[in-house]
């Protein structure tokens, strides 16, 4: 069974040598695992919020979209999309937002964060303080239960955000009856590496002490290199390798041997010059091919543009049916469609037919079954099974979950039934995104139905 995993990269700056190995060589690494479905987005609607430069932003976009392809990011294996083209989630944040306690917005760290400081100031507390920044939480909630993610890897200062997206996904749940929501559980990568900047700080934008990745090419990496603070001992001094940002930037990139070789080195006087040098040469090794990679995405924007769409098109699939289910849940649904009174009996096809299952034998001699609908449409054609005891015991599991648990992939042309991470089977082909949708409501009324029968 696979664990939808799901991260946000906010669009604001040029990705750095932090960047890097604390966040994208680990979750391109993660991303390629085969037990896990992996969604990466790049958050330009938060990016909105901490900055209001047009151009930046957009720069921005470009520069961390080639960043993740030229790192490795597959993404014929993920989903890879931004967020301000997936229009479901700023409509699932308005959804949220409505059964968001304000209260549970005023403990946000960060909004509290800035009326601590208006106050220590003396000025008003919400001074400088954006409804966007208020309702950070509401958006990130939104970005996480479009897709039913399982996990999210975050740091530590965002912790909060995953239980406030829990708690708003609980209430949902709650006011609306059913289970419309997975519960996201956080994630902490606790060997993360963290890099030291240019003045021995934690490599951070904020403190202007970043190592490029790409930006400005060999050049201006090895430039920035050479501006990293050491101490005044001189060459063929010895050096402590355990205090020097050198020595901690070069072992997150190298092996073992090479790590304990650069070590000795330092420790029997290497001077600070040709320590930097050996440095440069070790980050190269593995930057240089990724920077031809990023450079050639860069000069194709067109390229990326495609990747971004046919990404947004994939997690569309899985968000689009979504809001459409929440959007019937809290009565906004077809002017053709009437609410049954709270007290009437259930409608009952005619003749008193309900939904079943028709099993058959393959020629090859495995054992499959149809699922149809009360009206007689075929909507279900299950995968061959060995025997039909195993046959009849996904029949029975499909009875159970109903629509609320069954998992419904969302093809092009077709919709893919998925109980426990399996696919168990398919619908036929359909003319279109409107037929695909409309099957995929009558295929949830039928799983209902079942699931009533039990």
């Amino acid at each position: 069974m696979k664990t939808r995993v799901l991260t946000g990269i906010t669009t604001t700056g040029t990705p750095h040598l932090g960047n890097y190995v604390g966040a994208i060589r680990p979750a391109v690494a993660a991303s390629r695992r085969d037990d896990v479905d992996a969604f990466y987005f790049m958050a330009d609607y938060h990016a909105l919020i901490k900055s209001d430069n047009p151009d930046r932003i957009e720069r921005s976009r470009l520069e961390i979209a080639a960043t993740w392809l030229a790192a490795g990011l597959d993404p014929q294996k993920v989903t890879f999309y931004r967020q301000s083209d997936i229009p479901e989630i700023p409509e699932l944040t308005w959804f949220l937002t409505c059964v968001t306690a304000k209260g549970l917005l005023n403990r946000a760290h960060a909004y509290k964060a800035s009326v601590d400081k208006n106050t220590e100031a003396g000025e008003d507390p919400d001074a400088g303080v954006t409804a966007g920044l208020y309702m950070y939480p509401v958006l990130m909630a939104a970005d996480i239960l479009a897709f039913n993610a399982n996990k999210v890897p975050v740091g530590r200062d965002q912790i909060q955000h995953i239980e406030m997206a829990r708690d708003i996904a609980q209430r949902f749940n709650h006011i609306y009856g059913r289970e419309f929501f997975v519960l996201p559980e956080v994630v902490i990568e606790e060997q993360v590496a963290t890099l030291p900047g240019l003045d021995g700080r934690k490599m951070s934008k904020s403190y202007d002490n970043t190592i490029p990745l790409f930006a400005g090419g060999q050049k201006h990496l090895r430039e920035a290199i050479m501006r990293i603070v050491t101490d005044s001992r001189l060459p063929g001094e010895a050096k402590d390798p355990d205090s020097s940002s050198l020595f901690t930037i070069f072992r997150a990139f190298a092996s073992e041997a090479e790590s304990n070789a650069f070590r000795e080195a330092l420790v029997n006087g290497l001077g600070w010059g040709e320590a930097k040098q050996v440095l440069f040469e070790r980050l190269e090794v593995e930057i240089a091919p990724m920077r031809e990679s990023y450079d050639a995405l860069i000069a194709r924007p067109a390229m990326i543009e495609e990747i971004l769409h046919e990404g947004a098109r994939k997690a569309r699939a899985i968000a689009g049916p979504k809001v459409a289910e929440l959007r019937d849940a809290i009565g906004l649904r077809s002017g053709t469609s009437v609410a049954p009174q709270a007290n009437a009996p259930k409608a009952v096809a005619k003749g008193g037919k309900a939904p079943r299952f028709a099993s058959f034998r393959d020629a090859d001699g495995s054992f499959r079954f149809r699922l149809f609908s009360s009206e007689g449409e075929e909507l279900l054609l299950s995968r061959s099974f060995a025997d039909p005891k195993a046959a009849g015991v996904v029949q029975k599991r499909i009875k159970e979950l109903g629509s609320v648990g069954a998992v419904v992939q969302v093809q092009p042309q077709a919709l893919v039934l998925e109980i426990d991470g399996e696919q168990v089977g398919a619908t036929p082909d359909y003319d279109g995104e409107q037929a695909r949708d409309e099957a995929l409501l009558r295929l949830r009324g039928a799983l209902d139905q079942l699931a009533a029968q039990e």
